[in-house]
């Protein structure tokens, strides 16, 4: 059986050559001719997967990718071959729960409040949005939830429009880009309803760059609003509207799901439903391979409270590192993907095992991810 898969899949050699020979390529410069012979094919949203691709696949029977959009699989051309595909949704949430936790806890540093004295909204509460409410819930936030489609499609209760959502003091947006339908999100906040939020509020994407007008929010900034920005998704990447950088206060290259347990999480999802579709056991994990991170142990010697939990936090991923390498390298053609490309390796929460031998109250932290 051959398997191949985009080379910089992480663990994804260690994790397919269960099935057979597993043949790395370039997922950019993959070709027709490369298929043939190949029986799975594993890519990232850099290859799109269409007729194109696939005329020389004469023996191709399924298709993964470890990302969670398949808008790069033409999936009526997969159907019509009866190729079985499959994508990784969720993969990356943890991680950008993390970020989010982390810039947050940056921000309550500099401008000295405390996360559980302020309003915060998520927008958008799928897989991410639910990762970042869970984070701010163990800091002790009152979170108010904002998913109209879900509301809609669920017959939900407990949740604020849009417009109330927006009133908060922060608001994190968790939102993807849809173009079509009741509920398109391109330019979901508006110049309008960018005017309308509080002069001191934190706004924070972590979803999709076209969710929010980036022109309006620019000219919102030089006309003088107060607004403190977060923004790991921009318009039109990889080139991000330049003018707006030195008006955000954390500002990162779409790299807020780029932990290294969520890359391999998505190696390990389509390594599972591969295993499956084969009818065979997955016998393999990631646990198993991923490497000891720096700092695997903390012994406790305090109850929780907010600046503990930001020391902890930092100690496992501190934003700044991402902001000061962005600032310093977004002016030179093409650095946007590169500095995706080569990201340092950052590790979750989870990888920091908390020892409480003393039976501090730590509870929190533990909601928080971090390892009993």
């Amino acid at each position: 059986m051959k398997i191949l898969v985009d080379e910089n899949m992480p663990y994804a050699t260690e994790l397919f050559s269960q099935f057979g020979e597993v043949v790395p390529l370039s997922g950019r410069t993959i070709q027709a001719e490369d298929l043939h012979d190949v029986d799975a094919l594993m890519v990232r949203s850099v290859t799109q997967v269409n007729d194109e691709l696939l005329a020389q696949a004469n023996k191709l029977a399924f298709v993964g990718t470890a990302t969670i959009g398949i808008d790069h699989l033409d999936q009526v051309c997969l159907q019509q071959r009866n190729i079985e595909y499959t994508n990784a949704p969720g993969c990356n949430a943890v991680s950008v729960g993390d970020y989010v936790c982390s810039a947050l806890l940056v921000l309550a540093e500099q401008q000295s409040f405390a996360l559980a004295d302020k309003s915060i909204a998520v927008i958008g509460v799928g897989n991410t949005g639910s990762q970042t409410v869970s984070r701010l819930t163990a800091l002790g936030a009152q979170v108010m939830l904002c998913d109209p489609p879900r509301v809609t499609k669920e017959d939900l209760t407990g949740f604020v429009s849009l417009e109330q959502a927006l009133q908060a003091d922060i608001i994190c947006l968790h939102v993807p880009l849809v173009k079509t339908g009741s509920y398109q999100t391109k330019h979901l906040l508006t110049a309008k309803l960018l005017e309308n939020i509080a002069q001191d509020a934190i706004l924070v994407n972590s979803g999709r760059g076209d969710v929010i007008d980036n022109q309006a929010l620019l000219a919102l900034k030089q006309a003088g609003h107060g607004i403190t920005l977060v923004l790991d998704v921009w318009e039109n990447e990889p080139t991000p509207l330049l003018e707006l950088i030195p008006h955000v206060a954390i500002a990162t290259p779409h790299i807020a799901g780029y932990s290294l347990e969520g890359k391999a999480r998505g190696t390990e999802m389509i390594y599972q439903a591969y295993a499956k579709f084969l009818g065979q056991q997955a016998d393999r994990s990631i646990s198993d391979i991923l490497p000891v991170p720096a700092v695997s142990r903390v012994d406790i010697n305090q109850s929780a409270d907010q600046t503990f939990a930001k020391n902890l936090v930092h100690l496992v991923y501190d934003v700044r590192r991402d902001d000061a390498i962005f600032r310093k390298n977004i002016m030179k053609a093409g650095s946007f993907d590169e500095m995706r490309k080569n990201y340092l390796e950052r590790r979750e929460f989870s990888s920091l095992r908390l020892v409480n031998e003393s039976h501090y109250a730590v509870e929190s932290l533990y909601q928080l991810g971090f390892a009993k």
